[in-house]
C-alpha cells in the first residue's frame, strides 16, 4: 500500500475522505465518534428510565451489547493485537493479549455471544461498560500515535472509527423503534424534479486501492451500462400515497411472491396499510403521521418516504410502470448527476441489486462471525445505497455499499425508481 501525502490527507474529521486520513485527524475523528456515541448511550438511558430494557426482537439490540463490542472490537485488533501493523493481512487467529476487562470476550464478541444468546447474558451495566469504552479508546489513541503512518499501519484504527460511526446509526435507528426522543431532524422536503437521462458507457463500479475500503466496496472493476432514465430524489410521501390510495396494499398483482406472504405476515396483527412507524396515512388529503423518536408529526408530502422495506418499494414501483435502480445505476448518477439535480442522503435507497461478491472479493477479518460480514448474505440480502440522514457526514460516501434483508424496514430506508 502506498504512504500517506500530504496531497492525499482529507481536510476535516467529517470528509469521507477520513478513510485516507493520518495519526492526527484520525485520533481525532477517533475522539469524536466515542464522545457521540456516549451521547447517544446517554439519550437511550434517560428515554427507557435508566433501565435500558429492549424487548426481545431479531431487529433490536441490547444497548449495552452495542456499546461494549464498539470497545471490544477495537480492544481486540489494537489493543490486544500484536500483529496490528500488518492490518489487512492480519489473520482472525492472531495471538490476543488479555483484556483489560476478563469478561470481554464472554460478553461482546458475536461469535461467543450471538444475538440470540444476549438477551439471557448477564451483560454489565452501563457504568461499567461507559468505563470500559473510556478506557480502551485511552489504549487505541496511546497506540495510534506510534503507529506507521501508512494504510496498513492505520488499517485497524480507521476500521474501528467506521465501525463506531455505523454503530452510531445503529444506535440512533434503536431509539427511533423504541421511542427514545432525539433531538435530530428528519430529512427536509424539496420541489420534484423531473427524472435525469443518464447516457450508456463503461463504469468504474466500487472502491479503488488506497486508503480504507470496506470489503464488500472491494474492488474497482468495470461495468458496462445502457442508458437509463433515473429520479432526481427519493419517492416521497405524496407519491407513496398515490399507491396506498389505488389500493396498493390489498392488489397482489403488485407484489413479488414473497413480498405478498410477508405483507400477509405483517398484517395478521393491526394491519399493515403503510411504511413502519406511520400512524395515519390520508387517502384522500394525502397527510401522513409517522412517529419519529416518539413523536407523531406530519411529514411534508416533499419528504421521502421512510422506513420503507424492499418489498413494499419493489410494489410501488411496479405499480407506478417503474423499476428500482440497479446499484451500478445508482452509483453512475451519484457520481455523475449531481450537477443535473440528482439529490442523494436523506436515506438510504434500496436497489434491485442482490448483493453478492465483486472480483477481488476478500473478507475482512475484522468483520468475521458479526452482523457486518457480508458472506452470510450473498445471493440473499438486497443492496442499500447512499446514506440517511442518521449518518456521520464522514461515512457519506455515494460508492458506500451496505445491505439489509428484503423485509428489514427499522433503518431510514426509502429508494428511488427508474424508466422500465
Amino acid at each position: 500500500m502506498p504512504s500517506l501525502t500530504p496531497a492525499a490527507l482529507p481536510a476535516s474529521i467529517d470528509t469521507p475522505d477520513i478513510g485516507k486520513a493520518g495519526r492526527e485527524l484520525l485520533s481525532l475523528a477517533l475522539m469524536d465518534a466515542r464522545n457521540h456515541t456516549l451521547h447517544l448511550l446517554g439519550c437511550l438511558e434517560q428515554g427507557l428510565g435508566g433501565t435500558l430494557e429492549v424487548p426481545r426482537r431479531h431487529e433490536l439490540e441490547l444497548p449495552v451489547w452495542l456499546a461494549g463490542h464498539v470497545g471490544w472490537l477495537a480492544e481486540s485488533w489494537i489493543g490486544r493485537n500484536p500483529q496490528r501493523g500488518f492490518g489487512s493481512a492480519c489473520t482472525a487467529d492472531a495471538v490476543r493479549l488479555a483484556s483489560i476487562e476478563p469478561m470481554a470476550d464472554r460478553w461482546f464478541n458475536p461469535t461467543l455471544n450471538p444475538h440470540a444468546a444476549r438477551w439471557e447474558c448477564a451483560l454489565p451495566d452501563m457504568p461499567a461498560v461507559k468505563a470500559y469504552l473510556l478506557d480502551t479508546l485511552e489504549t487505541t489513541l496511546e497506540l495510534l500515535d506510534k503507529a506507521q503512518e501508512d494504510d496498513e499501519g492505520l488499517y485497524f484504527f480507521r476500521a474501528a472509527l467506521f465501525h463506531e460511526d455505523l454503530r452510531g446509526e445503529q444506535l440512533v435507528a434503536l431509539a427511533q423503534a423504541l421511542g427514545v426522543p432525539l433531538q435530530l431532524a428528519p430529512p427536509d422536503g424539496a420541489a420534484l424534479r423531473d427524472p435525469i437521462l443518464v447516457p450508456a458507457g463503461r463504469w468504474l463500479l466500487g472502491s479503488p486501492v488506497g486508503g480504507f475500503v470496506f470489503d464488500v466496496e472491494k474492488w474497482a472493476h468495470e461495468v458496462d451500462v445502457p442508458e437509463f432514465e433515473i429520479d432526481a430524489q427519493p419517492v416521497t410521501w405524496a407519491q407513496y400515497v398515490e399507491f396506498v390510495d389505488d389500493g396498493g396494499y390489498d392488489r397482489p398483482e403488485l407484489w413479488h411472491v414473497q413480498g405478498w406472504q410477508w405483507l400477509q405476515r405483517e398484517a395478521q396483527g393491526e394491519g399493515r396499510r403503510g411504511p413502519r412507524h406511520v400512524d395515519q396515512i390520508g387517502v384522500a388529503s394525502g397527510a401522513v403521521l409517522q412517529t419519529l423518536f416518539g413523536k407523531a408529526s406530519r411529514r411534508g408530502s416533499n419528504q421521502p418516504a421512510m422506513h420503507v422495506s424492499w418489498w413494499e418499494a419493489d410494489a410501488w414501483a411496479r405499480w407506478a410502470g417503474r423499476r428500482l435502480p440497479t446499484e451500478v445505476e445508482w452509483d453512475k448518477a451519484a457520481q455523475q448527476a449531481g450537477r443535473r439535480g440528482f439529490r442523494w442522503g436523506e436515506v438510504r435507497e434500496w436497489t434491485a441489486s442482490t448483493l453478492r461478491p465483486w472480483p477481488g472479493f476478500v473478507p475482512d477479518v475484522w468483520t468475521l462471525g458479526g452482523d457486518l460480514e457480508a458472506r452470510p448474505a450473498f445471493g440473499l440480502a438486497r443492496v442499500l445505497r447512499g446514506a440517511s440522514f442518521a449518518a456521520r457526514s464522514r461515512i457519506k460516501h455515494p460508492r458506500r455499499r451496505s445491505f439489509a434483508a428484503a423485509e428489514r424496514d427499522d433503518g431510514f430506508t426509502g429508494f428511488r425508481s427508474c424508466a422500465p
